[in-house]
């Protein structure tokens, strides 16, 4: 399996290490009142859909950067990989009312 490293091209798969679900990324505020509510279902709750699904995936043997791959858990087609430094940032500028789109 190939991964379409944003920065360094097609790369083999095993010099990758498989994280679990992207929405790791979207970790809640610890300090909001609701936090012991929003941290139950981060961190027990997990999707385990057949088809289209966001992962994380870490460059290990390779320039050590994290990727959200958007991989077919059915085919094991890749979609699409980006640096998740970017998802990261579009999310907090959509959250917070900016548009990085």
């Amino acid at each position: 399996m190939l991964i379409p490293h944003p920065l360094l091209g097609l790369r083999d798969a095993q010099e990758f290490s498989y994280l679990g679900d992207a929405s790791l990324l979207l970790r809640p505020d610890g300090m909001a009142e609701n936090a012991a509510e929003t941290f139950f279902p981060y961190v027990y709750l997990r999707e385990n859909p057949a088809g289209l699904h966001r992962e994380l995936w870490f460059h290990e043997q390779g320039d050590r950067s994290w990727l959200v791959v958007t991989r077919n858990t059915v085919t094991h087609e890749i979609l699409g990989a980006e640096l998740a430094g970017d998802v990261v940032a579009r999310n907090r500028a959509s959250r917070d009312g900016g548009d990085l789109a």
